[in-house]
């Protein structure tokens, strides 16, 4: 039964390190990624669809990304859509390819990023927590029905432990890769 949630666990909080590194693709860095456009999404014929399913996204050169449609019909939905973000970038059309040239970043916008960045690690490292507080009232309530003995419970609660710090540093070499990435001009 304790094995079953430490996995349990594993895979909750592995599930809260890949939702860091979504966010942390979302936050713009001084280099194009074809990331930066996974949140946009583009009317096509009335349905709402992922960018990444309606055109082809490239890196022309470091601070370049090109995004050719699928369809010809769908280039001034997706450069409305790419205006529209919140991602401050301005397309450029030439006939079917919409250019998207990534200005470079002041250490102002850095200065906010790192914080973005700081405030989505904050987030992570808190659902770590909360899945480490729902494990431990799992391994209570197993203690309260006697299912496991007071020493089980107790190697269980330090197992859960050490599994989220593990996650916790994790975390935190993430947030130095990120803030690192951030810095680099």
């Amino acid at each position: 039964m304790i094995d079953e949630l430490k996995k349990e666990a594993d895979v909750r909080m592995n599930k809260a390190i890949d939702a860091l590194g979504n966010a942390f693709n979302k936050i713009r860095t001084g280099r194009a990624h074809p990331s930066l456009l996974d949140g946009l999404t583009v009317d096509y014929y009335g349905v709402i669809t992922p960018l990444a399913q309606a055109a082809s996204i490239v890196i022309e050169d470091a601070r370049t990304l090109s995004v050719t449609p699928w369809e010809k019909s769908l280039v001034q939905a997706i450069e409305k859509a790419i205006m529209k973000s919140d991602l401050g970038l301005n397309p450029s059309t030439a006939g079917t390819v919409i250019r998207i040239p990534l200005p470079p970043l002041t250490e102002e916008t850095r200065k906010v990023y790192g914080k973005q960045a700081k405030a989505e690690a904050e987030n992570a490292r808190i659902s770590v927590r909360n899945i480490r507080r729902d494990v431990l009232s799992s391994l209570k309530g197993l203690l309260k029905d006697k299912d496991i003995s007071e020493d089980e419970e107790r190697k269980g609660q330090d197992d859960i432990q050490k599994i989220t710090d593990s996650f916790i540093a994790r975390i935190e070499e993430a947030l130095t890769a990120k803030e690192k990435d951030l810095m680099e001009i």
